[in-house]
């Protein structure tokens, strides 16, 4: 598979029959030198068959659900065998919308990170309502930034762009559980430059996200523990990105 550009846009979706043609739409109006995939993680709807009708992009299909980590992972290893010097996530419910993503890629394009990070929190701009959810994020960033000496305000954010250093890194490993905040202790383990630039993020075209209310303390506990396990592996082996 021969690379047309040198950015990578992957687009991780899960029954997002609703959403995935205006997400790839547009991109493809706002983002100029990037190849699309989509990633379907088993989905039950026609999201795969929608996607392919938008034209012009790539899309793999799972043949069941592996979870977020899982088919991110998927489009990572896309980008290893393509080449791609940037690959970029973005959600395939079309609550990050396209005009940020170039905003991330000149960021790797300068050198001024490996990893950036598209936050909704910089400078004021938290758009977070719900009290247990903002509670939960803020607690989770406090303990990230601890843990990697460096502050991080949006520790969930899925919008983000990775050099193809870390493309590499990822394609070999990628955390399955929490694949956003792991990822970050991760990475800064590994010695990664991870820089935050502000973004504006938008409502979810479709559904609505796994973390409630009642799901928001939860979460926080479950990450917790598999961060603090992260601490103690072993740094992942930097796999030569030639």
């Amino acid at each position: 598979m021969a690379a047309k550009n040198d950015v990578l846009i992957i687009v991780p979706a899960y029954n997002e029959a609703q959403s995935i043609a205006y997400v790839l739409t547009e991109l493809q109006k706002k983002v100029s030198g990037a190849d699309i995939v989509v990633i379907d993680d088993g989905s039950t709807d026609n999201t795969s068959s929608i996607a392919r009708a938008v034209g012009g992009v790539q899309v793999i299909v799972l043949p069941y659900n592996l979870g977020i980590g899982g088919a991110v992972q998927t489009g990572y290893k896309f980008a290893k065998e393509g080449d791609y010097s940037i690959a970029v996530q973005v959600d395939g419910d079309g609550q990050h919308p396209a005009g940020q993503v170039e905003k991330l890629v000149a960021a790797i394009r300068r050198n001024e990170a490996d990893v950036v990070i598209g936050s909704r929190y910089l400078v004021g701009n938290d758009e977070e309502k719900d009290f247990f959810r903002r509670l939960a994020k803020n607690l989770l960033s406090i303990a990230i930034s601890f843990f990697i000496k460096q502050r991080i305000t949006d520790s969930s954010s899925g919008l983000r762009a990775v050099n193809k250093k870390v493309i590499y890194s990822l394609a070999h490993s990628y955390p399955r559980d929490y694949p956003e905040p792991e990822s970050i202790v991760l990475l800064a383990r590994e010695g990664f430059r991870i820089k935050e630039v502000p973004v504006r993020m938008q409502e979810r075209f479709a559904g609505k996200s796994s973390i409630n209310r009642l799901k928001g303390i939860y979460y926080l506990v479950k990450v917790m523990l598999c961060i603090f396990v992260d601490m103690f592996k072993d740094p992942l082996q930097l796999v030569d990105a030639g």
